[in-house]
């Protein structure tokens, strides 16, 4: 194992990765910007580094700052969390001219996934189920056969997105060229890639991503799949596992597709196929993150796999103790909770945190940054906690997860504890059936949303 690793990020990600680094008796380093010199994760580490101002692209994504504290500090290793560096390419080759294992997928296998057309042409050849549309690069008079091809909605995406960034849905011919170029000046300023793709847009789906961890021996462990369709805006807001939409036999040929499409591409370390499940119960491969997920705790909790933990040991050298299928047992729900203000179009609420007491008991995890007197800065991502619960079984996990909202406290700044409320509690999430359309959908139905525009 690695005797010292840095940590390429902050907030309850650094904090999560700090603890399993030290449970692998080796020391962690931070790094951290002016904005977070007392934060939990720079307390936790055995060193800390500052590496720049509060602006991340003058910290936190500036490569050489990272290197170089890595570098001073003699560390082996870095783990980017999850978010700023962890998808870079240009960082893993530096990390790898610096002689520095980068905890994660190389960077060729992690440019070719960056490119969604590459990824899709890619997942092609390994026989895994794709949306219907485009591939590559298109032009508006692409877009136009394409769509009138395949019918109306359909969805216009960069081609080098993510996070919802550049994509655009589209009802019918009339909107098509505005929402074409709208798209390409969102993916340009995003990801200095103006190209689109365009896909059928399923409706109503449902987004269910399975969890991978893949070994230098070409041994790859699948963790079953996550529930990931309580999104607004294609940002998650509720995640579980297993999901309630998936019989047996449709989790083994999604497990398998993803399997398939690891040896493939010749992927390595943790990553997550995310694919859209139609009403028909057909899947489709959307894209593979290669990184760690936010909501891989609910994947942990159901398979008592430490995911972070296989990431060091994967990338130290050492195989997965067994691959194939994880077992699995009983049911996890993970709520984010974000400072933002659910009554106010989910305006960013940064602030200081007067009062915080997580919930306890059985069956309860809690992954924050945040203590009593803790601000929450308005230079990064508003996620302040992660609440995940873990029953026997569905409805217990959901009473579970209600218990567990209603104990913890969370004072000072605006945040969606009430809304989560509000969805667990909702017919549709406890019976099960619902799709990537929830929010929407439901609109002022739910009380944290009344007298809010949808979402």
């Amino acid at each position: 194992m690695f005797s010292r690793v840095m940590v390429a990020n902050r907030g309850e990600i650094a904090v999560r990765v700090i603890r399993a680094i030290h449970e692998l008796g080796a020391e962690a380093v931070a790094v951290y910007s002016t904005a977070d010199h007392d934060a939990l994760h720079v307390r936790l580490a055995d060193r800390a580094v500052c590496i720049g101002p509060p602006s991340a692209s003058e910290s936190y994504l500036r490569i050489s700052n990272v290197i170089a504290a890595a570098e001073t500090t003699g560390c082996e290793a870095i783990h980017p969390g999850y978010g700023f560096l962890s998808e870079n390419p240009a960082f893993v080759r530096a990390c790898e001219e610096n002689d520095l294992v980068f905890v994660g997928p190389d960077a060729d296998v992690m440019e070719r996934m960056g490119n969604k057309a590459r990824a899709k042409a890619e997942m092609k050849a390994a026989g895994v189920p794709l949306v219907p549309g485009t591939e590559g690069g298109a032009s508006l008079d692409d877009v136009r056969t394409a769509a009138a091809e395949l019918g109306f909605p359909v969805l216009l995406k960069a081609v080098s997105g993510g996070g919802g960034k550049g994509m655009r849905l589209v009802h019918g011919p009339e909107g098509l060229e505005s929402a074409y170029s709208t798209a390409r000046a969102e993916a340009e300023a995003a990801f200095s890639d103006a190209s689109l793709y365009l896909e059928k847009a399923l409706v109503p789906a449902r987004h269910v991503e399975v969890q991978v961890l893949c070994d230098k021996d070409g041994g790859v462990l699948t963790l079953g799949e996550r529930e990931c369709s309580i999104q607004r805006r294609h940002q998650k807001l509720v995640e579980e596992s297993p999901s309630p939409a998936l019989d047996p036999e449709t989790r083994e040929e999604m497990e398998a597709a993803s399997e398939r499409a690891c040896r493939t591409i010749g992927y390595e370390n943790a990553g997550t196929f995310e694919f859209l499940l139609g009403a028909d119960g057909t899947f489709h491969f959307i894209e593979l993150n290669a990184r760690l997920q936010v909501e891989h705790p609910v994947s942990e909790v159901v398979t008592g796999i430490d995911i972070v933990r296989q990431q060091l040991r994967i990338a130290a050298g050492q195989p997965l103790p067994v691959t194939g299928r994880a077992p699995r047992r009983g049911h996890a729900i993970e709520i984010r909770l974000n400072a933002e203000d659910p009554a106010n179009g989910f305006a960013p609420a940064p602030g200081t945190i007067k009062r915080f007491r997580p919930p306890l008991g059985p069956g309860v995890r809690i992954d924050t940054h945040l203590e009593e007197g803790s601000t929450v800065s308005p230079y990064y991502d508003s996620l302040i906690a992660k609440l995940v619960v873990w029953a026997e079984d569905r409805p217990a996990a959901i009473a579970r997860g209600l218990r567990a909202l209603g104990e913890i406290e969370l004072g000072g700044i605006p945040t969606t504890r009430e809304l989560a409320l509000d969805i667990l509690r909702s017919d549709e999430f406890v019976s099960g059936e619902y799709s990537t359309s929830f929010l929407e959908e439901m609109g002022s139905r739910l009380p944290a949303l009344a007298g809010v525009d949808a979402p």
